[in-house]
C-alpha cells in the first residue's frame, strides 16, 4: 500500500516571484502616510502612478515605466486636489487618462501627456462633485467607455459619465455604513461591495437595487474586501471573530454558506486581493506584510488551492498590479506587482518556468484589450457586453490614444436620463455630442437630395471617406509605433 501524497497538477504550481535589480526600482519616493486601506499605486502598460506625501493638499506621481532609478524631489506631480488623495485608477480604455478621489470630497479625471509630466499638472480635464464626505474608492467600468464609479465615506455610490461630466446614478440608500471595497463584474452589469456592517452586496446599478446580500460574510470587525471573479463568483478577504485573516469563495446564486473558506494567519493588516481572470489565479497581499500569497480558483473542491508564497524582507505599504497586456510574454511573465516601500517602488515579476521560447498559448489566452465594448449611452440604455479581447501572441502594441474631451450638456438636472441615453435605431440628423468616433462625413446626408442616383453617389463618397480615414489611422499607428521604438532606444 502506497502512502505517497498525491500532488494536484497545476501549471501554476511552480510560479515564482523575482524582484527586479535595484537600478530598475523607483527610488526616493515619499509614499503617502494617509490611514486608508487603498493600494496607493496604479499601473498600466505606459505609466506607474503612486500617491505621495504632499504639503497643502493631495498629490500623486505619474512616472513613465522606463523612468527608473532615483526620482528627483522636484519631479512634477499631479496636484490639483486640496486634500490628501485616497485612491487612483487608470482608465482601461485610454492609457493616458487617470481618475483620483480625495479627502476634499471631489473626483478628478486627468489627461497625462504622451511622454509623462514635464511640469506640475494642476488642471484636471473634469471635476466630478457629488459626495458630501471624502471619496475613498474609484473604479472605471470594465467595458463601457467613460463610465466611472466613485464611493465615499458618506456611504453613497455615484456612477458618472466622464464624457459629459454628468451623474448617471446615485445609490445612496443601500449601505448603512462605510464601504470598504467595490468590484465590477467582468461584463460590468453588476458590482459587489464589502461594507463595515460585515455584509457583502451584489448591486445592479442601472436598477438601483441589491440583487443579493450576505450578512456577516466575515465575523471580524476589521476591514474586508470582495472582488468579482470571471464566472460570477465572489472572492472575499476578511477576519474571523478571533481576528484571524480569512479567504472565502461565494456563489452569488446561494450565499447561505461559502463554497470554500480558509484561515491564513493572525496578522492585523488588511488583505488586498488581485485577480487574473485569464488564469483564475488570485494574489493576496497584506498591508504591512512582506509576502504575496497566490491561490488558484478551480471548479472542483476545495475550490481555493494554495499555490505558493513570495516572501521578501521589507513590509509593503501598497501594491500596484500591471494589466495582462503590459507583461513580457517572451519571459512567461504572468503577473507583475509594484510593491511600495516607505521610500521606493519595487517591481516584482511572477514567472512560470518554461523551457521553450515559443509563445505559450495555455498561459496567455486572449485578454481584455484597450478598446471599449460600448459607449456610456449604450450601457445606460441597458446594453451589456464583455470586454473586447486581444491576443498577446505578438506582444503588446500601444493603442491609438485619444484625448479625453468633456462635452457638458446644458441640462444636467436629471440624475437618470434613460431617454437621452438610448441609442436611436436610425441615423440622427445631428450626431450625438459624446460619440467622438462618429465619422464626420455623415453630417452631409440630411442636406442631400432624395433622388436615388444622388443618394447612391453620396453613399459611395461616404464609403470612400471612411476607407481613407481607416487607411490614415493605420498609418498613424505605424508612425506612433516607430516613434515609441525610437524613444525607447530600439531602432
Amino acid at each position: 500500500m502506497s502512502f505517497r501524497k498525491v500532488v494536484r497538477q497545476s501549471k501554476f504550481r511552480h510560479v515564482f516571484g523575482q524582484p527586479v535589480k535595484t537600478e530598475q526600482c523607483y527610488d526616493d519616493i515619499r509614499v503617502s502616510r494617509v490611514t486608508w486601506d487603498s493600494t496607493f499605486c496604479a499601473v498600466n502598460p505606459a505609466f506607474v502612478a503612486i500617491i505621495v506625501e504632499a504639503s497643502g493638499g493631495g498629490a500623486f506621481l505619474v512616472l513613465p515605466l522606463h523612468k527608473t532609478g532615483r526620482i528627483d524631489k522636484s519631479y512634477p506631480t499631479v496636484c490639483g486636489h486640496t486634500g490628501p488623495v485616497l485612491d487612483i485608477d487608470w482608465c482601461p480604455h485610454n492609457d493616458h487618462v487617470i481618475a483620483s478621489g480625495s479627502e476634499d470630497c471631489t473626483v478628478m479625471v486627468w489627461q497625462i501627456p504622451e511622454n509623462g509630466l514635464v511640469q506640475p499638472l494642476t488642471e484636471p480635464v473634469v471635476v466630478l462633485e457629488g459626495h458630501s464626505k471624502r471619496v475613498g474608492i474609484i473604479s472605471w467600468h470594465p467595458t463601457a467607455r467613460n463610465v466611472l464609479l466613485s464611493a465615499g465615506c458618506d456611504n453613497v455610490v455615484l456612477i458618472w459619465n466622464v464624457g459629459t461630466a454628468e451623474e448617471l446614478y446615485r445609490l445612496d440608500g443601500l449601505h448603512p455604513d462605510l464601504i470598504y471595497s467595490v468590484s465590477w463584474s467582468r461584463d460590468g452589469a453588476r458590482f459587489c461591495t464589502a461594507c463595515k456592517d460585515k455584509s457583502v452586496r451584489v448591486i445592479d446599478p442601472r436598477r438601483g437595487t441589491v440583487v443579493a446580500e450576505k450578512e456577516r460574510a466575515h465575523e471580524g470587525a476589521r476591514p474586508m474586501r470582495a472582488i468579482f471573479l470571471a464566472d460570477g463568483k465572489i472572492f472575499t478577504t476578511g477576519f474571523s471573530r478571533m481576528s484571524e485573516r480569512q479567504l472565502a469563495l461565494w456563489d452569488t446564486e446561494n450565499l447561505e454558506e461559502p463554497m470554500g473558506l480558509q484561515e491564513l494567519d493572525s496578522s492585523n493588516g488588511a488583505l488586498l486581493p488581485f485577480y487574473d481572470p485569464d488564469t483564475n489565479v488570485v494574489y493576496v497581499c497584506g498591508k504591512g506584510d512582506s509576502s504575496i500569497r497566490y491561490f488558484e480558483i478551480t471548479e472542483e473542491p476545495p475550490y481555493i488551492h494554495f499555490l505558493n508564497t513570495f516572501t521578501s524582507k521589507e513590509p509593503q505599504r501598497g501594491m500596484g498590479w500591471m494589466p495582462k497586456r503590459g507583461l513580457d510574454v517572451s519571459k512567461c511573465e504572468i503577473a507583475r506587482f509594484y510593491k511600495l516601500h516607505e521610500r521606493k517602488c519595487e517591481p516584482i515579476i511572477m514567472t512560470v518556468p518554461r523551457k521553450s521560447d515559443l509563445f505559450q498559448d495555455d498561459l496567455y489566452p486572449d485578454t481584455a484589450g484597450p478598446e471599449a465594448a460600448m459607449e456610456a449611452e449604450e450601457w445606460v440604455a441597458g446594453r451589456t457586453a464583455g470586454p473586447v479581447l486581444v491576443s498577446l501572441r505578438h506582444a503588446y502594441v500601444p493603442s491609438k490614444q485619444r484625448d479625453l474631451k468633456v462635452n457638458r450638456r446644458t441640462l444636467l438636472h436629471e440624475s437618470r436620463p434613460p431617454a437621452t441615453a438610448t441609442p436611436p435605431a436610425t441615423p440622427p440628423a445631428t450626431p450625438a455630442p459624446t460619440r467622438l468616433s462618429a465619422p464626420p462625413a455623415l453630417g452631409t446626408l440630411p442636406s442631400a437630395p432624395t433622388g436615388p442616383g444622388r443618394l447612391e453617389e453620396v453613399l459611395q463618397e461616404v464609403s470612400a471617406l471612411r476607407a481613407l480615414v481607416a487607411e490614415q489611422g493605420q498609418r498613424i499607428s505605424r508612425l506612433e509605433e516607430q516613434l515609441s521604438r525610437l524613444e525607447n532606444g530600439h531602432v
